[in-house]
């Protein structure tokens, strides 16, 4: 009798779980001038999130002399960056507002920073925005994109190209010093496989222990 009445009060309760989903944000990128031209980074309380991004295979190719792959996977980032980026979102009215400060600056990609959630909906577009933490949550998330794509790029130069593998890496090592790359987290897998080939240079498995260590941090 017991057991059936913690089933019933289990049914119960059921709608009142679903009616409470998940907040999520989107930050939603374009700029015809760069590979990949397009990108959306969806990110969860938790850091969980999905990455889909769209290149410009001549843009690519022009860069890596290899034509980039397009992402589109889960991704894993830290609690802490999450956080932050919700943070942000509950201080900016779930991004009601204007977030483009209309100045006549340089075209720096049209970026577009989305809320769902219990308390609501929101979103706002920019191209560079005047209010200081906006501008540079945009600047973190950018950072972050360019990590998965140098990700991908690794990925497609160790079956293509293993000898390119050195200067990306090399790149990759400058950014993520500089924070033009961040949340190297996301991009374990790949740096973990290239701690342990045999066939890449030294240099590339030095460069992807250094990164690691980095991702630890």
């Amino acid at each position: 009798m017991r057991a059936l009445l913690v089933a019933l009060a289990a049914v119960a309760l059921a709608p009142l779980a679903w009616s409470a989903p998940s907040p999520v944000i989107q930050f939603d990128f374009s700029n015809p001038g760069l590979s990949p031209s397009h990108w959306v980074l969806t990110i969860y309380p938790n850091g969980n999130g999905h990455f889909r991004s769209e290149s410009d295979s001549q843009t690519a190719e022009a860069r890596t002399g290899i034509e980039a792959l397009t992402v589109d996977r889960e991704i894993r980032m830290t609690p802490q960056f999450a956080q932050r980026v919700f943070q942000t979102a509950q201080r900016h009215n779930m991004f009601n507002g204007q977030c483009d400060s209309h100045m006549k600056v340089a075209f720096q990609g049209w970026k577009k920073l989305s809320y769902s959630g219990p308390e609501g909906d929101g979103n706002c577009e920019f191209n560079y925005s005047k209010d200081k933490e906006i501008q540079d949550l945009s600047d973190a998330l950018v950072s972050v994109a360019n990590t998965l794509t140098e990700g991908a790029r690794l990925e497609n130069l160790l079956h293509h190209d293993p000898l390119g593998l050195d200067k990306e890496m090399e790149y990759l090592v400058e950014a993520a010093a500089d924070g033009r790359a961040q949340q190297l987290c996301t991009i374990r897998g790949i740096l973990e496989h290239l701690t342990e080939d045999e066939n890449v240079l030294d240099r590339v498995r030095k460069r992807a222990r250094l990164l690691l260590a980095k991702a630890e941090n």
